[in-house]
């Protein structure tokens, strides 16, 4: 799917957290096109006209599902752009997307022994898939989601709409258990298993580090690690 422009509005904007963002665009002209699991580029030049060459931007993972007209993003604010947004970005706001990039979950894996785990905001590209019709291919998926406490969970609405009822949700909350644990989720899964890893880039690391160390195939660890 070839990556297009829109020019965007957005429409509503949650904060959670100081720092964490939550934001909605509306396409103004033609609907999104994108697969689960998909990212975008985001511009805020207010002076860009959708020809030029593209301006500054950043990627985003896309959290809402193909079949909405909208679109959703959680940020946090660690750099300079994401300073610019939190201090720029209000309801109203004319935005450009650039979208669809990546194939997280257009890539080959095996959908009858898949195991999805994601850290803090790294949840985002799986919801677009936990909430699609196309979820429920897969058989007994096995996901693990790590937050610093369970009031860090603001996607449990979202969480609470699983398209795949056979799904196996475990929650780890850091204040109370600690961090996600990948010896102990490879002891549940084995090496054979198809393992989705989304989150900080040195968890990535670390845990698809650890996973080839314990002889599981290199195809088998597919990661959201654009950044």
């Amino acid at each position: 799917m070839q990556a297009k422009k829109y020019k965007s509005e957005l429409i509503s904007i949650l904060n959670p957290f100081e720092g964490i963002y939550t934001i909605e665009f509306k396409s103004i002209g033609k609907r999104f096109k994108y697969y689960s699991g998909q990212f975008l580029h985001l511009a805020i030049d207010e002076d860009y006209d959708g020809v030029d060459q593209w301006p500054d931007s950043r990627c985003f993972s896309m959290q809402s599902n193909p079949n909405e007209e909208t679109i959703r993003i959680t940020y946090a604010v660690k750099g300079s752009f994401t300073k610019l947004m939190e201090k720029s970005l209000k309801p109203g706001s004319k935005v450009w997307l650039k979208l669809p990039y990546g194939d997280l979950f257009q890539q080959e894996h095996d959908k009858a022994n898949t195991v999805f785990i994601a850290g803090g905001t790294g949840i985002t590209p799986y919801l677009s898939l936990f909430n699609h019709i196309t979820f429920e291919e897969y058989t007994n998926p096995k996901v693990y989601l790590g937050f610093r406490s369970e009031n860090y969970n603001i996607y449990q609405k979202e969480l609470n709409n699983l398209y795949n009822s056979n799904s196996l949700v475990q929650y780890v909350y850091q204040d109370t258990v600690g961090t996600l644990d990948i010896n102990k989720i490879f002891e549940e899964n084995g090496p054979t298993a198809n393992y989705f890893i989304s989150g900080p880039p040195i968890m990535i690391k670390s845990f698809k580090q650890a996973l080839i160390e314990k002889k599981v195939p290199n195809e088998n660890v597919l990661t959201d690690d654009w950044e």
